[in-house]
């Protein structure tokens, strides 16, 4: 017990040195993870002291509730994919949380059609397979718990610009996605006033297929409608990604004021990875997030963990090929 809640104790403080440094890291989820899971085990080794019969049961109800947890998400999964596919464009992003939930099912039902087989290779492919995704799940559990607590932490610190990244426009009009982080940023840019800061708003995006005009001439067009002052606003208009717009407007904000602090905007499904990215790119900021549809939140979690986890091909598929490595040497 004493050394579970010690080694929790041990990743809580690596955790708090790292969140400290920097809190756009994507370790910093998974050292959260691992001291709670310490800590879990801790708390079931505790209740083991008092009576083992209620730490059996506690145990007992923890391995049920996993399997129920899968078909309530592989179900959840499913249904939201089938709405996406009724309110968005059918474009493979948009059918991520449809092709997971049926990914699940159909793992699930691999996996007891294999058992009733019995016949060894399949039992080997299985176990590879269960391997990798439960690597990709514990990624994915550290990042949304992770995507969470970074939402939840607030920069007090003084800003000199407010950086509002585009996502598209419709024609010249500004759609609901994009209109959500114009309102937050108008929001953050006036509380500044009101406590007699004199930041300046940042409308990032330049001109794709389909639009009429670069996307940052759009929504300073927005934030004026809104009552922002015109020459308070910067248009960074030659960005075509998000990088793009995190460095060009890097480039804006040191040309004005070499020692800058900003705020990011975006939506709050991609206010984590525009995190990462902004340290990557050397942007002294953080970012918010602004609110997003209930529906399509599910499917923008996922391509945004997938975005991460492509980002490092080397390390994630070596640690894979090991797991399908460590399966096959146990069939062998």
């Amino acid at each position: 017990m004493f050394i579970c809640f010690g080694i929790a104790a041990f990743w809580f403080v690596v955790f708090g040195v790292s969140f400290l440094r920097d809190r756009r890291l994507f370790k910093n989820g998974i050292f959260l993870v691992l001291t709670l899971m310490f800590a879990g085990l801790g708390v079931i080794l505790a209740v083991e002291t008092i009576s083992q019969q209620a730490a059996r049961v506690l145990v007992l109800l923890i391995l049920a509730a996993i399997p129920v947890a899968i078909f309530v998400l592989a179900v959840f999964l499913v249904i939201n994919g089938v709405t996406m596919l009724r309110r968005e464009r059918r474009r493979l992003s948009n059918l991520l949380s449809l092709l997971v939930g049926l990914g699940i099912i159909g793992f699930v039902i691999f996996s007891v059609l294999v058992q009733k087989i019995g016949w060894e290779p399949l039992a080997m492919v299985r176990w590879a397979l269960l391997g990798v995704l439960t690597y990709i799940s514990f990624l994915f559990l550290c990042f949304l718990l992770y995507a969470f607590v970074y939402s939840r932490v607030r920069s007090s610190r003084k800003v000199d610009f407010v950086v509002v990244l585009g996502s598209g426009l419709i024609g010249s009009r500004v759609p609901p996605l994009l209109a959500s982080r114009l309102d937050r940023a108008k929001q953050v840019y006036e509380r500044a006033l009101r406590k007699g800061r004199s930041p300046r708003l940042i409308t990032s995006g330049g001109q794709g297929p389909g639009e009429d005009l670069p996307e940052s001439h759009a929504m300073a067009a927005y934030l004026v409608a809104q009552g922002v002052a015109a020459d308070q606003i910067i248009r960074e208009d030659k960005s075509t990604t998000t990088w793009e717009n995190l460095i060009f407007s890097r480039d804006l904000m040191a040309g004005e004021r070499p020692q800058y602090r900003c705020l990011i905007v975006t939506n709050n499904f991609h206010a984590f990875r525009a995190a990462m990215t902004a340290r990557k790119a050397k942007v002294n900021g953080q970012v918010i997030g602004s609110p997003t549809a209930a529906y399509y939140w599910p499917t923008a979690t996922i391509r945004e963990f997938v975005a991460i986890l492509v980002s490092h091909p080397y390390l994630n598929g070596g640690i894979c090929l090991l797991i399908v490595a460590g399966a096959i040497l146990s069939y062998l």
